[in-house]
């Protein structure tokens, strides 16, 4: 989670369609009049939200339910892009009441609820908190994470907001990674996203051309496997950099980050150790 995430705000947009009778009954048979009028929604509908917009406000059998430890700038837009792939999402905070305005346009995938009803509602887990709260939330809701296939790590250690003897003491237990795994003992953990801004996430899922990377690091084979899955059906590359103690790169203002092609994250994460 960037730092920038406690300062702005994303929205996700709404676009309405109309049904033509046409779709409904095959025995209607179009006039030409009809016909335009087919044109032109599907041109309304590629202008105004993409294939992608439009594909998913039904959940399938086969996807997996989300959940979301924290509901801010970053979990928001990551929350979002999952509801447009077709998850249900729950996003969770200690105030749920207060995510009305964020859930406005994301239909009814989206719901919001407290943390422990996301942790009981979720196959999936995005935490995506203030790093001196990951301490917290492993001792409440600790037993309940490690049940879950996969608890994708978000967030960071910031010097700025959380202090520099907190940052001094999360990188002498091995770093962001190795800290949350003792924080959350037996979760399967993978770190994503966590050097890429918030405000950019929309506009880089599904771009043109090569795909922006998303560097991972986990020590569970299926973890990763997962959260592969879930990074490609959003629209991002993830690239593989190594178990959690690597995750200590995974952070804001490391090595890292920025948008990247996959080919340039495993150039710089070939320099690492």
């Amino acid at each position: 989670m960037s730092p920038m995430s406690d300062m702005r705000k994303q929205r996700t947009p709404v676009h309405t369609f109309v049904m033509c009778p046409l779709l409904i009954s095959p025995s209607i048979k179009p006039s030409r009049r009809d016909l335009l009028f087919l044109a032109g929604g599907a041109a309304l509908m590629s202008v105004a939200g993409g294939p992608h917009h439009a594909r998913a406000q039904t959940a399938g059998a086969d996807k997996l339910k989300i959940a979301t430890i924290g509901a801010g700038r970053e979990g928001g837009a990551l929350g979002a892009l999952l509801v447009k792939a077709g998850h249900p999402v729950m996003f969770s905070s200690r105030h749920p009441e207060q995510l009305k305005d964020m859930l406005t346009g994301l239909g009814p995938l989206a719901k919001a609820s407290t943390i422990a009803e996301a942790v009981a509602f979720g196959d999936v887990v995005l935490l995506v908190v203030p790093y001196t709260a990951v301490a917290e939330i492993g001792k409440e809701h600790g037993i309940g994470l490690a049940q879950k296939k996969l608890v994708i790590d978000v967030s960071n250690p910031i010097a700025r907001r959380d202090g520099e003897d907190f940052v001094k003491q999360v990188n002498a237990e091995g770093g962001a990674g190795l800290a949350t795994q003792k924080a959350l003992p037996g979760a399967h953990i993978v770190r994503a996203f966590n050097a890429i801004n918030f405000d950019q996430l929309a506009e880089l899922a599904h771009r043109q051309g090569e795909p922006a990377a998303v560097p991972i690091a986990g020590d569970d084979k299926d973890a990763l496997a997962l959260a592969t899955t879930l990074i490609k059906e959003i629209g991002f590359e993830p690239v593989m950099v190594g178990g959690l103690a690597m995750g200590k790169y995974l952070v804001w203002g490391g090595p890292l980050t920025g948008v990247h092609t996959p080919a340039q994250v495993k150039e710089i994460a070939s320099t690492l150790k």
